[in-house]
């Protein structure tokens, strides 16, 4: 049995590491400790924090579950569940605060400053981005959010926000819950309306970035700009 946080030495204790050698120091099991506080019977707040993450795959995995998934785990219960969720949702939302200022040119910021809010996610969502001149973010629209395998949108609905806010360009974006961003049939059929309607209508389509999760050998996106179909 692991010893409880008590019973270790001052210099090991996640609370004193922290302060002593900066947060970075500690392992996610810690942080996690640190957040719960308090373990179970015969269990740390470490061993249980190492549980959790075990349980669920990963930090990215934990943080698709809500509150209702989460207080079955045990040493959770519904008020360490929800601020949890909470504090996942924290993290996501100041990504996106990170996001304002930055130009929006490259697959590669687009997916740093979007995965945390879209990787989350259980369904798919799929998004308009509208951009100034300098390719800054002025707002995102969420246009459709359909099923664990696809989510519909039509070129109209797309657009809509486009021209009705005057903005000089924009992207799509849209998550596959599965992890693997390589785009369906589907996908490539509305972004090959787009394109051309944007055209016809004379806005900038910068891109369609569909965020999924990294794996060996493939990337935690895919760019239609990037692969030379836009």
């Amino acid at each position: 049995m692991e010893p409880l946080i008590r019973d270790l030495s001052s210099e090991d204790r996640p609370r004193e590491k922290m302060q002593r050698m900066g947060v970075q120091a500690l392992s996610n099991e810690e942080l996690m400790a640190l957040f719960l506080r308090t373990g179970v019977k015969g269990k740390s707040a470490i061993q249980v924090g190492r549980e959790l993450i075990q349980h669920y795959g990963s930090l990215a995995m934990l943080g698709q579950m809500d509150v209702a998934e989460l207080k079955k785990f045990h040493g959770l219960g519904l008020g360490k569940a929800s601020q949890l969720v909470a504090a996942f949702e924290l993290g996501r939302r100041v990504s996106l605060e990170q996001v304002q200022g930055v130009p929006l040119d490259t697959p590669p910021k687009i997916y740093d400053h979007f995965s945390p809010q879209l990787q989350h996610l259980t369904k798919e969502k799929l998004y308009v981005v509208l951009l100034n001149a300098r390719l800054v973010m002025e707002s995102m629209v969420e246009i459709s959010s359909g099923s664990v395998s696809e989510t519909m949108a039509n070129v109209r609905d797309i657009l809509h926000p486009v021209i009705s806010r005057n903005s000089y360009a924009f992207f799509l974006m849209h998550n596959h819950p599965a992890g693997d961003p390589s785009p369906s049939l589907n996908d490539t059929k509305v972004t090959k309306k787009v394109h051309e309607a944007s055209e016809t209508m004379q806005v900038r389509f910068i891109d369609h970035v569909i965020i999924g999760r990294p794996a060996e050998g493939r990337s935690g996106y895919f760019s239609y700009r990037e692969a030379g179909l836009l």
